[in-house]
């Protein structure tokens, strides 16, 4: 074969090595940002609950998918307050909800005045009852962002 042909067809081979090696490249990209936004998904939105009692309003900040709302000092959520129970209620975050779940608490759980008897979807906004401890929910639409 003649020099200019040999040339060719080696320039050829070459582009068509970087064409198959930046679809490779784009491909692995496309499925890891795929595999991140599925990830990010999962992640639980902060949730924040805004504790008003006659003194003052505390805010409270989780980032968690589980949050315990207790007297017991182990609670993700400690309050010094006799009408809450040790360990009474629980925020979880799953099927891409914040969920209330009463802990057969003494005093029960209140979504909006209405007892929470099942697991029950919270949404931003709610007032959260335990025992005589009142919250507002605020639920973050990103990580970093509010409502």
């Amino acid at each position: 074969m003649s020099g200019p042909i040999l040339l060719a067809l080696r320039i050829m081979m070459a582009l068509l090595l970087y064409a198959f090696l930046g679809m490779a490249l784009y491909s692995m990209w496309r499925d890891t940002s795929y595999q991140v936004r599925l990830l990010k998904a999962r992640l639980a939105p902060p949730l924040n609950l805004l504790h008003h009692n006659q003194a003052e309003s505390i805010k409270y900040r989780f980032t968690t998918p589980e949050v315990i709302i207790g007297r017991d000092p182990a609670c993700d959520c400690s309050l010094d307050d006799q009408t809450v129970s040790a360990q009474h209620t629980r925020l979880s975050f799953r099927q891409g909800h914040w969920w209330v779940e009463d802990l057969h608490s003494t005093n029960g759980t209140f979504v909006n005045q209405q007892p929470v008897s099942a697991p029950l979807v919270i949404i931003h906004g709610d007032q959260l009852r335990c025992g005589q401890a009142v919250f507002t929910v605020s639920i973050e639409d990103t990580y970093g962002s509010g409502v």
